[in-house]
């Protein structure tokens, strides 16, 4: 089997997960890195082995060497660089978000269906063994009709500054940033409905508070504290033709006592959380069972292997012919709910999609 040629666009710290699950793969080959600051390109591609380094992703995607690409950039490129790379002949894996407006994801379908190129999104929850695991339940029909999903990714404290506070390159704060995690994770093992009526409401109240002392947290590269134009919190109800509905709530900064993380889905026959341990719910013989599933992780979401996963069906779609777990057209439909979440907050009511 011939080796799938890859080119890593942006070197931030996402970019290692990618390159480490690559370097394991035996039907990938790490050719070229990008990234606009070339000492940087350079000993990432040391690192890996790859033979090229690129600062112009143009010149990248005009390598006839290069089969497919990891796109590891801000938010505000993953659109433009997408179709650039599908028109190039490129197969594509964009991070999440796929972008930061419906307009642009439209883009970004149509560039698709013109290239006959792949393209998946980072939709990296998919691919946890957990989730997999449970969406094979649920579609064995264990839970029935699950008709109600609550999920929060709380931190405390927990605005990386930089670009991810910079409303121009993310498109958002906490919501677009790791609320899509939750959020997709969700309407995913819930089927996919199609969205109704979002009611959302964000806050500016916290900003970064950089002046907290004796806690740390991540900060980008590029972290300004005088620079944030993102919210600091974000609820929303979204609900769905079929009658299902999603309740929300992310942030980067609140006055929580603890960062908290949490994914539980209800059906009609059952129920099952993800987040903070796996855990599922069901009746037998008119009693209630709290069951614990053994697995080689009970707690948590599973880093390592999920992206593992997914870096391995992203190659193997590429070798087979078949479409990802996570399609271009799924990108769109969350590009709709993350804005709806955000036109909603910003008019005040609730928004009908």
């Amino acid at each position: 089997m011939s080796q799938i040629r890859i080119g890593v666009i942006g070197t931030g710290s996402i970019s290692e997960t990618h390159l480490n699950a690559y370097s394991q793969n035996p039907n990938a080959t790490i050719s070229a890195i990008c990234d606009l600051n070339e000492d940087r390109a350079r000993q990432v591609a040391t690192k890996y082995g790859a033979s090229k380094t690129y600062t112009d992703y143009n010149a990248l995607l005009a390598d006839p060497d290069i089969d497919a690409v990891s796109i590891c950039t801000w938010n505000n490129t993953h659109a433009s660089i997408s179709i650039a790379a599908l028109k190039a002949g490129k197969h594509v894996l964009v991070e999440k978000p796929l972008c930061r407006t419906v307009a642009e994801a439209l883009e970004v379908q149509e560039a698709v269906r013109e290239s006959g190129k792949l393209l998946q999104i980072g939709y990296v929850r998919r691919f946890d063994p957990n989730v997999v695991m449970l969406r094979e339940f649920a579609d064995q029909g264990e839970f029935g009709d699950l008709y109600y999903a609550k999920a929060s990714t709380i931190r405390r404290l927990g605005n990386p500054g930089g670009w991810f506070a910079d409303v121009e390159r993310s498109g958002g704060g906490p919501l677009i940033d790791i609320g899509v995690h939750v959020i997709d994770l969700c309407w995913y093992l819930m089927g996919r409905p199609k969205v109704k009526t979002v009611s959302a409401n964000t806050y500016k109240k916290l900003g970064n508070r950089s002046h907290i002392e004796h806690l740390s947290f991540y900060k980008a590269a590029d972290y300004d504290a005088s620079k944030n134009t993102v919210e600091d919190m974000a609820n929303a109800l979204i609900r769905f033709e079929n009658g299902a509905s999603i309740l929300v709530d992310v942030s980067y900064s609140l006055h929580a006592k603890q960062d908290e993380g949490s994914v539980k889905l209800y059906g009609d026959k059952g129920g099952f959380e993800i987040d903070p341990e796996i855990a599922i719910v069901t009746e037998k013989y008119n009693t209630i069972l709290n069951i614990q599933p053994q697995t080689n992780s009970e707690a948590g979401f599973q880093g390592e292997p999920a992206f593992q996963n997914e870096i391995n069906h992203f190659i193997d779609c590429i070798v087979k012919g078949e479409q990802p777990l996570s399609p271009v057209e799924d990108g769109v439909e969350m590009m709709k709910i993350l804005c709806a979440i955000y036109e909603s907050a910003a008019k005040g009511e609730e928004v009908h999609l």
